[in-house]
């Protein structure tokens, strides 16, 4: 139950690290040459330097926002594809509207590597509970279960009563789709007295996998360990039958970065989480995901050799209105900036019953207290409470914006 999916998941961290150096200078100069707008956003960088994820650091982070269309129109998502946008094989469309490229070559998502490590492969049976309705979840799992040997029941989503008609007809042995759609399956069919046992394993991923609904899957004696991923950069991390963290896939370069910044955080320390694909197909360089998680130290007990991040931890994107102005990360990580002693920063905004309240909590030094006050109304444009702590007295919890109100 613990196979590999190939050999590049034991390889030395030397080994990897030096397979970075190769591939990293390439496909930099791939999208500085064929790519809008990396021709602009890389101009000034000399792709043979960036053979790390120190000097990956350097370069801009690209953000979700940049990808926003023009009138509804794929125009900027054009700009970070190194080919004619026809000769794509599948555009998929994900809020914004963003849209997404796709392509039929193998694993081109690289989520066969989540599948394996739970024993998915020839013989089994996977029925796909990911929408193959414009996102492209369906399609990156159905190349999943081909590269692993296995046959896909392309059920999409909905349709209760007719998915757990399909596991017991079926005998299907494996489920890929959302946490909790599974649960709803199987009881489904038990309440239409139908054999759905013959599902023992499944990957799961687009929410969170609480630990009580992990039980549950484990007393009917179902392996179900989650994965995750975006429909920007596709396969990130996955868990192995050990539960010790999500390994990063192979085919990604992974930052934890202080929201707001591109600035990489200590490990074990909360932050954003940002994304390079080593994919000459879309290379996306520093994709900031607007997610937050932290690296573990360590690797995985089940033998494979790469970094692995703790799960989930919240969102990143962490802008507040107060007293009718917004205050972004990206503000703060300014503040930061100008006074180089200043460790971590957190506003705590309240609402006193009559006006918007905003504290600002700074490790740094006590005696540059009005220093930071003038600092705070200077690029926040608000007043606010200073309070002067501790060094790593704030909470571990990528949290620069803490906004208490109450909605309504």
């Amino acid at each position: 139950m613990t196979g590999f999916f190939d050999a590049l998941e034991q390889r030395s961290m030397d080994e990897r690290e030096a397979a970075y150096a190769s591939a990293l200078p390439r496909l930099i100069a791939l999208a500085k040459e064929k790519t809008e707008h990396y021709q602009h956003s890389l101009a000034d960088i000399d792709p043979a330097a960036i053979t790390s994820r120190a000097a990956l650091a350097n370069l801009p982070v690209l953000r979700k926002s940049t990808l926003i269309q023009e009138d509804g129109q794929p125009l900027a998502v054009k700009t970070v594809i190194p080919h004619p946008f026809g000769d794509t094989h599948q555009i998929f469309q994900s809020p914004g509207p963003i849209f997404e490229i796709g392509m039929r070559k193998g694993d081109w998502w690289r989520f066969g590597r989540a599948l394996a490590p739970i024993g998915i492969g020839k013989g089994d049976i996977v029925q796909n509970c990911f929408s193959y309705h414009f996102t492209p979840a369906g399609m990156m799992f159905e190349s999943a279960a081909a590269a692993v040997g296995a046959v896909t029941v392309p059920a999409g989503t909905g349709q209760t009563e007719l998915q757990a008609k399909s596991i017991a007809a079926l005998k299907v042995t494996a489920y890929a789709g959302t946490p909790d759609y599974l649960k709803a399956i199987l009881e489904k069919g038990e309440e239409l007295g139908l054999d759905v046992s013959s599902v023992t394993k499944a990957c799961v991923s687009g929410g969170p996998l609480f630990p009580a609904l992990r039980e549950e899957y484990d007393r009917r004696g179902i392996i179900c360990r989650q994965c995750y991923g975006t429909a920007d950069v596709g396969h990130v991390a996955y868990e192995s039958v050990d539960m010790d963290g999500l390994i990063l896939d192979e085919g990604v370069v992974v930052e934890i970065v202080r929201p707001g910044t591109g600035v990489p955080v200590p490990d074990g320390e909360i932050g954003e989480v940002v994304v390079t694909t080593l994919n000459p197909d879309f290379p996306m360089i520093r994709f900031a995901t607007g997610d937050l998680s932290a690296i573990l130290p360590g690797v995985s007990n089940c033998g494979r050799t790469n970094r692995r991040v703790v799960g989930w931890r919240g969102r990143a994107d962490q802008a507040a209105k107060v007293k009718g102005m917004f205050v972004r990360p990206e503000q703060v990580a300014l503040l930061a900036a100008r006074h180089p002693e200043i460790s971590r920063i957190r506003l705590t905004i309240t609402h006193d019953g009559a006006q918007d309240q905003m504290e600002v909590q700074i490790e740094g030094a006590a005696e540059a207290e009005n220093r930071y006050a003038e600092s705070v109304r200077d690029i926040l444009k608000l007043r606010g409470q200073i309070e002067v702590v501790a060094k790593d007295s704030l909470p571990n919890d990528g949290l620069v914006i803490d906004d208490q109100r109450s909605p309504g």
